[in-house]
């Protein structure tokens, strides 16, 4: 195996060959988890009209404290025809245009009532009103370029008056496990034989990063069968295959990928799990040949796939998104590779503290299961005491 890259070249070299891919325009409703390829903008100020910011009457400030004459009244959607003139007020509600004339809102809180007639509290010009555009003027930006769209996000951009947005498409992605020793969860297993995860691992990971994965049958480690499934994950955006990349006689994926045309980038990252990763590319196709062992996928999958999905979409920041915390045990640190730890977060006194989980060997996927974050241990001597602080993903 050639010499080891550090987990931030190798990601660098990922990064460096994934472009965003053509942008499509997507409907409101349909743009959630989606990337913006292009800045949004207010089609109309928000708010569009001086509103009230609460149930109370409107009124001009300079007749408070005193007795006022209802005259009208503005309702969500429903203006007053009214103006308010001295010595007058109008009833109000939350969000209803604040009436010509009117220069305060009064609480209803704060009002005493008489029939027609109300005596309020003394208030300021400009109190409990929100003035037009205060939030955003027409033409302003609203969501930039390179942001996932969340709930927040949408719902500024339909405040905005914005139906559809300018996103780059999902990546299409496929995955392959690959293995002459698996078989399908729910089927008897014979002798040597173990249920295939790492297809329902990576198709999930995929969707939730915001691609579109295709899990194509697994393949057994036959040079045509196998030569054949690589052929056809090519065909997508992104090739992402598990098992087969290590030194063994069984392991063909890189030299089957090396025959198809694909140019390899490096092979073996300065990590634990994980080390034996490959990643290439044949024109604008990129590909990640992830070790067989479950944790290992999900962990190399977490630091460098999603962060070229991420890429492909164009996010302004793909990740990885390392979190602060403090370590609630020691852990022993690897002089020669930086390790990921499987850990679960707890919150003490505001700080996150991470627990690190006992069975941390790659093949312990249900032990993986228990935990929410990976830490990242730097290489280096001795460990790393209890409240050393770190830095963690979450999963």
């Amino acid at each position: 195996m050639p010499a080891l890259l550090a987990i931030d070249e190798a990601l660098g070299r990922v990064l460096a060959h994934a472009r965003p891919l053509a942008a499509e325009e997507v409907g409101l409703r349909d743009a959630s988890g989606r990337v913006l390829a292009e800045d949004a903008v207010a089609t109309t100020d928000l708010p569009p009209f001086d509103s009230s910011a609460m149930d109370g009457y409107a009124v001009r400030a300079a007749d408070t404290p005193g007795t006022l004459r209802v005259v009208d009244q503005s309702a969500a959607g429903r203006p007053a025809r009214a103006r308010v003139e001295a010595g007058q007020a109008i009833a109000i509600s939350t969000g209803a245009v604040v009436p010509a004339g009117a220069d305060a809102v009064v609480p209803v809180e704060q009002v005493t009532v008489y029939g027609d007639e109300l005596k309020p509290e003394a208030v300021a010009s400009g109190d409990n009103i929100r003035p037009r555009g205060r939030d955003a003027a027409r033409g302003s930006l609203v969501v930039s370029a390179g942001t996932r769209l969340g709930p927040p996000q949408l719902g500024a951009l339909a405040a905005a008056g914005i139906a559809a947005v300018s996103c780059a498409r999902r990546p299409r992605v496929s995955v392959l496990a690959t293995g002459t020793e698996l078989r399908p969860p729910g089927a008897s297993l014979e002798a040597g034989q173990i249920y295939e995860s790492n297809g329902f691992l990576l198709a999930a990971q995929v969707t939730a990063a915001g691609g579109v994965a295709e899990v194509l049958d697994p393949a057994p480690d036959d040079e045509a069968v196998l030569r054949a499934a690589l052929e056809r994950g090519l065909e997508a955006d992104v090739l992402l295959t598990s098992g087969g990349v290590s030194v063994g006689p069984h392991d063909l994926v890189r030299v089957l990928l090396a025959e198809l045309g694909v140019d390899e980038v490096f092979w073996g990252v300065a990590m634990r799990p994980g080390k034996p990763l490959f990643f290439g590319v044949r024109d604008q196709v990129l590909v990640f040949g992830l070790p067989g062992n479950p944790v290992s996928s999900l962990v190399g999958f977490e630091l460098f796939v999603r962060s070229a999905l991420g890429a492909l979409q164009g996010a302004a920041s793909p990740g990885p998104a390392y979190l602060p915390g403090r370590l609630r045990a020691a852990v022993r640190r690897r002089a020669a590779r930086d390790e990921l730890v499987r850990a679960r977060t707890h919150v003490e006194d505001g700080t996150v503290v991470l627990e690190p989980l006992s069975g941390q060997e790659s093949h312990m996927i249900v032990r993986a299961a228990a935990a929410d974050a990976l830490v990242l241990i730097p290489r280096g001597d001795g460990e790393l005491p209890a409240g050393s602080p770190v830095r963690y993903l979450s999963i």
